[in-house]
């Protein structure tokens, strides 16, 4: 079963394509979805999707950037452009970029079921990975992983696939070594980095915004959601109640 994620900082829009189709039946599950494109970054390589919708004007990071990165990150990732008609000319950008398929807004339910069944021939002709042997060392590469990670968390480009270049291992191979190896996946352990930093930012009084930005999440509302998820409180509430703080 193929793996699908949505990304448009339109909610509606989001749920209007989760309800459009029946993707069990065309051999698909939405795994994730994402407000913009630095959100599908920063997650993409935990959710490992194949195909990927994504609305070409969004915030901080539009469709057309999100694809070029992405498109690197994944060279057979499938990617369907949603574009309005008066954008149009702006969305002829993706042409050379390699994306599948784009749809017009106001969305069709069979153009969609259309662009999922074209995306889904290209894939099935992909040739099926292989595992590979396990690499000498690999114990001792996940401590000086850790390390690098402690190192580099404020790159808001540092994820799973960056670290397996630097360290020359397939991004799959590493994902399921480091779980083994440090019982929790990689992406999680970053943002753990992320998030302790900016537990000792929000006591220096620092604002949210620049906190995102100085732990690596440059999406103010991204970081917000994994502050409250990794602390149970908001960023904003916990920083009223630090001591020395004036404001109401």
């Amino acid at each position: 079963m193929y793996r699908v994620m949505i990304i448009d900082d339109e909610k509606a829009l989001r749920n209007l394509l989760k309800a459009s189709v029946s993707w069990e039946n065309l051999g698909l599950e939405v795994v994730g979805e994402a407000a913009s494109g630095i959100e599908a970054i920063n997650t993409i390589d935990k959710l490992r999707p194949d195909i990927v919708f994504v609305d070409i004007r969004m915030p901080f990071m539009d469709g057309i950037e999100f694809s070029k990165i992405a498109l690197e990150r994944y060279k057979d990732l499938k990617i369907i452009v949603l574009t309005a008609f008066d954008e149009f000319e702006y969305a002829k950008q993706c042409i050379g970029l390699g994306i599948t398929d784009y749809l017009l807004k106001p969305i069709v339910r069979s153009d969609i079921q259309n662009a999922c069944e074209k995306a889904i021939r290209e894939l099935s002709k992909l040739p099926s990975a292989q595992e590979e042997p396990l690499p000498e060392g690999c114990h001792s590469d996940m401590a000086r992983i850790k390390s690098y990670i402690l190192e580099n968390y404020q790159d808001s480009s540092l994820n799973l696939t960056a670290i397996a270049q630097k360290f020359g291992y397939n991004s799959s191979y590493l994902s399921r070594r480091f779980k083994a190896e440090c019982g929790q996946n990689i992406t999680d352990y970053i943002i753990t980095c992320r998030m302790e930093k900016a537990k000792k930012c929000l006591q220096s009084h620092m604002l949210m915004y620049m906190t995102a930005k100085e732990v690596g999440i440059p999406d103010p509302n991204y970081f917000g959601k994994c502050f409250k998820k990794y602390t149970g409180c908001s960023y904003s509430e916990l920083l009223k109640l630090q001591p020395g703080n004036n404001s109401i």
